[in-house]
């Protein structure tokens, strides 16, 4: 299983959208985390794990940011049964990613 821990591989302060709302954006984490961490998973055939505890919480524009796109790269429903989405703290932020990929 491909993984990334978002606190580890990111950082425990989050931003907003895009790179033009500050560091650490939605649009950042796609571009340099995401999309290339579940491209790696789909080439392995392998589910991409996502452990979102550990931060100082999540805007709803950065999940919605990175998630969309990737739902919109690729197919919704594919895109969803190639996650593994970890979040014990708040497990309200898996179905805001839901909604977001769909």
């Amino acid at each position: 299983m491909v993984e990334i821990n978002i606190y580890e591989d990111f950082t425990d302060t989050l931003g907003a959208r895009t790179y033009d709302d500050g560091e650490f954006s939605g649009q950042e984490f796609y571009d340099k985390l995401l999309l290339p961490k579940y491209e790696e998973a789909v080439e392995k055939k392998e589910k991409l794990q996502i452990n979102l505890d550990g931060t100082n919480g999540y805007a709803s524009s950065f999940l919605n940011e990175a998630f969309s796109r990737l739902g919109n790269k690729f197919d919704s429903d594919t895109v969803w049964g190639n996650l593994v989405l970890i979040s014990n703290e708040v497990p309200k932020y898996i179905n805001k990613i839901k909604d977001s990929v769909y």
